[in-house]
């Protein structure tokens, strides 16, 4: 008899469970598991790779303080992304800082901001010009654009989380989330329209 394949909010719920009932290692293989994800998300807001780490590790943390309040009512890396964004916001607002795009675009497991892979790559270098030139602009656009669009787009465009988990991450309904992604998106393609153009490439981003 085969038995049926669990999902991964199945396993972080037992995980988190063994953890609440405390299981100092259930805690820490979800530590491990989502350790270097929640790092490549603050990535995206925080430059400096020592305090990228320091944040990680304080929404951690906070993480396992807050555990016991943890229901289950949402996937733990939804709640666990919620506690990561606030902490690197409260960080930067301690010192006075506005979360900031790193121009770094590799995600290995998601959807990327890289606009660039609109283009063809021929390996010539007037393409790899254009799109270290489409990258730069992408990540000035999203530098300036207020906090709540900025979260949203990182977190559809670099985690590739669903509009219901980023709905639940930033705690508003979905239909905010796709005004705030919209807008994101239409900023970033009216800066990007005359690139584009410019490689033959007349398309919405």
């Amino acid at each position: 008899m085969l038995l049926e394949k669990r999902t991964e909010r199945e396993i972080d719920q037992e995980l988190v469970s063994r953890a609440q009932a405390g299981d100092k290692r259930a805690f820490e293989l979800l530590v491990a598991k989502y350790q270097r994800r929640i790092a490549r998300l603050l990535s995206r807001l925080i430059r400096d790779p020592g305090e990228i780490e320091d944040v990680t590790q304080e929404a951690f943390i906070k993480a396992y303080r807050a555990l016991p309040s943890f229901r289950g009512e949402s996937a733990f890396y939804t709640w666990l992304y919620r506690i990561a964004i606030n902490t690197a916001k409260n960080y930067l607002a301690s010192l006075g800082r506005r979360p900031q795009l790193s121009a770094d675009y590799e995600d290995e497991d998601g959807e990327t901001l890289d606009a660039a892979a609109q283009i063809p790559d021929y390996h010539t270098p007037e393409s790899e010009l254009a799109n270290r030139e489409i990258v730069r602009t992408v990540n000035e656009v999203v530098e300036t654009l207020p906090d709540e669009l900025r979260t949203a787009i990182t977190l559809r465009e670099m985690e590739g989380l669903s509009y219901e988990d980023i709905a639940s991450v930033m705690n508003c309904p979905i239909g905010t989330v796709r005004s705030r992604i919209f807008r994101a998106r239409e900023a970033i393609s009216a800066k990007l329209k005359p690139l584009l153009e410019t490689v033959g490439k007349d398309r919405r981003w």
